[in-house]
């Protein structure tokens, strides 16, 4: 039994290595269905779901009572609560305002911000970036994460999922002194544009503290649940989602408790944290102007608390008037920081960060395939849309005045909080209907990538689509997971792949293969394939290193646009190039089979031929050769000789037949 790596051509699983497949390949494509299920119900009864909205710098916890969502307050009588979380050296930890309050003395070990830091690795530009603005140690844990670490005791690591589960912990107690009963089920919110780990990574969190993490939600889109239900709203609304760490926009269609997600858009690295270190820079600058002595102040860790105390204070402050003043007495022996700061000092400091929004906002209208005359309301969201200026960008840039009734702190876990009871059945007649981000599909024969779930598609969905074998005696094949917008997987991002095994050999065209591609309504992707005879099964669940970070989605979305007419010249291209090489192996095929019959110049001639053939094969998928005549001059003069020395050898076989020569070649 002969077992080699395949891929996929068309619909149909072909050989890509030792074993080509045929020119005539047999093509069975039995069932291609698209299935998609919205608003699926939960297997079992939850009789609470508590929504929480796990922010970057503060959260908040919800519960939907009498049809209307509440936010539950903490035990200090605050609604939302700092995502913080310290490390006493006497082995306490603390979370929310506690933690936050002896930051100053214990800045290493006070973790905050460590949303940003999610699943993703040590490596990343933007953690490594982060590295440098924070007060703790950022460290690279055994399989690569980006981990944090203490230094009391021994300098224990935690993963961030393990400190955000610290956070959820305190959300359900919140809950559970609120409601005095025990809490089980929750609905986290994620930024739009989070990718499969950190997805994956936010339910760990929860599962981590014994949370059943019912559903993962979209922070945009929990705030139209709760823009929506609350006001009784239908249109096409825009929510603009600025947070303490991340940014998003997406476009939706309320119609009578119907919420689709028409397009998303963001930056997972773009929020207040930002404006933040800018702040920190900018008091580091005066300070170094103004300071008699010259002590490097960015060593003392206390100071640099204090300092960053500060510039977020006056980040606040400077969204209800117009100037602040920043005092941080005695940061050395002999110096203090003491000025004055204008809103329009800030503007100019972070209009860089601000207008970065701009280009998430026009990807979003467009992918909508609507202009900005069609939007109905602007929904602001996240502490940070309370910035004046930001607001001006928003309304200048749609030509209406932003809605700002939702509270920017509360609406997300309000939406949250919807959710769990319209998973509960708490809450009737409301549908929510996310979309993908991206295209998924798999690698098709020749580096071709066959899209099978299109981007903007409704969530969750899954589709199935059988295929059949193209080479007799096929045993196993290889499954390559793309994500992408181009016709070419070598412009698209391996997300996922892995190998079925165990096929029963069976003449072409026989097996039947089930591939299933299955998006859940967390956005984790599960990909698996089947043998209908043999019931053999294997799959794969996209998370991990798999997701794209926002650049990365925003530069194949472009490049698919600016590239469409030069990428399907060189999918056609390589169809061609693919054809030849199936007319390679039909060749080398039939000398193997008629060997007997073929004489040593024809073989000689033919191999020739075919040697020469590979290397123009070779060469194009390298990219060093294109020309579309000599491909395919190639095929009709390989077919002709190859259909030449089939006739021969034929006769020859007919010829030996009748007069029971033992060779003959010897004719």
């Amino acid at each position: 039994m002969l077992s080699v790596r395949y891929s996929l051509i068309g619909s149909t699983v072909i050989a890509k290595s030792f074993v080509r497949g045929f020119s005539s390949c047999y093509h069975s494509q039995l069932c291609r269905s698209f299935v998609t299920e919205s608003n699926a119900k939960p297997e079992t009864e939850y009789s609470k779901v508590i929504g929480i909205d796990l922010g970057t710098t503060n959260s908040a916890v919800a519960l939907v009572e009498g049809q209307k969502p509440r936010i539950l307050e903490n035990a200090e009588g605050a609604r939302t609560t700092p995502s913080t979380v310290a490390f006493t050296k006497n082995g306490d930890v603390l979370v929310g305002e506690p933690a936050k309050r002896q930051a100053v003395l214990n800045s290493e070990n006070t973790f905050y911000a460590t949303k940003r830091l999610i699943g993703r690795k040590f490596d990343d530009e933007e953690v490594q970036n982060d590295s440098k603005n924070v007060s703790y140690k950022i460290v690279k844990h055994d399989n690569g994460d980006a981990w944090v670490q203490t230094t009391v005791g021994n300098n224990v690591s935690y993963s961030p999922s393990q400190i955000g589960g610290l956070v959820l912990k305190e959300m359900k107690k919140i809950a559970e002194q609120d409601l005095a009963l025990k809490i089980k089920n929750a609905v986290i919110t994620v930024p739009a544009y989070f990718n499969d780990s950190q997805r994956q990574a936010t339910k760990t969190a929860g599962e981590l503290v014994g949370l059943n993490v019912v559903r993962i939600v979209n922070e945009p889109t929990a705030a139209s649940l709760a823009y929506g239900l609350n006001q009784n709203k239908n249109g096409t609304v825009a929510v603009y989602d600025l947070g303490g760490g991340t940014f998003d926009i997406s476009i939706l269609d309320i119609d009578d408790g119907v919420f689709e997600v028409r397009s998303t858009n963001g930056d997972t690295h773009l929020g207040g944290e930002d404006f933040d270190n800018l702040l920190v820079s900018y008091i580091l600058k005066k300070f170094k102007e103004d300071q008699k002595s010259n002590v490097d102040i960015t060593k003392n860790k206390m100071a640099m608390q204090r300092i960053k105390e500060a510039a977020e204070k006056a980040k606040i402050e400077l969204s209800h008037v117009h100037v602040t003043r920043i005092q941080i007495p005695f940061l050395t022996s002999t110096d203090s920081v003491d000025f004055e700061l204008k809103e329009s000092e800030l503007d100019n400091l972070s209009m860089h960060l601000i207008k970065k929004t701009l280009g998430p906002l026009k990807t979003a209208l467009s992918d909508a395939d609507l202009e900005k005359s069609d939007i109905d309301e602007i929904i602001m969201v996240g502490g940070m849309t309370r910035m004046p200026r930001i607001r001006k960008l928003v309304s200048d840039f749609f030509g209406k005045t932003p809605n700002v009734k939702v509270n920017p702190d509360e609406a997300v876990a309000l939406g949250a909080a919807i959710q769990g009871a319209v998973l509960s059945g708490e809450v009737k007649d409301v549908l929510l209907l996310d979309v993908t981000p991206l295209t998924l599909g798999i690698e098709t024969y020749g580096g071709l990538f066959s899209p099978l779930i299109p981007r903007g598609t409704t969530v969750p969905c899954k589709i199935n689509t059988t295929y059949s074998t193209a080479v007799d005696g096929q045993n196993s094949i290889d499954i390559n997971v793309y994500q992408g917008e181009r016709p070419l997987i070598k412009d698209n991002k391996l997300i996922g792949k892995f190998k079925l095994s165990g096929i029963p050999p069976k003449p072409k065209g026989v097996p039947k293969i089930e591939v299933s591609f299955d998006i859940d309504a967390d956005g984790i992707i599960k990909v698996s394939a089947a043998d209908k005879e043999s019931g053999k099964k294997s799959s794969i669940t996209v998370f991990g290193k798999t997701g794209m970070s926002k650049e990365e989605i925003d530069n194949l979305v472009k490049k698919s646009k600016e590239t469409t007419k030069e990428d399907q010249i060189r999918m056609n291209y390589l169809k061609h190039v693919n054809n030849l090489e199936l007319i390679v192996f039909d060749s080398e095929q039939a000398m193997e089979n008629l060997s007997a019959f073929i004489t040593q110049q024809e073989k000689t001639t033919l191999d020739k031929k075919i040697s020469i053939v590979k290397r123009m094969i070779e060469d194009s998928r390298k990219g060093d050769l294109f020309n579309v005549k000599l491909i395919k001059a190639a095929q009709d003069e390989l077919k002709d000789e190859t259909m030449e020395v089939i006739g021969n050898a034929g006769k020859r076989s007919r010829h030996a037949y009748h007069k029971g020569k033992a060779d003959p070649k010897d004719n």
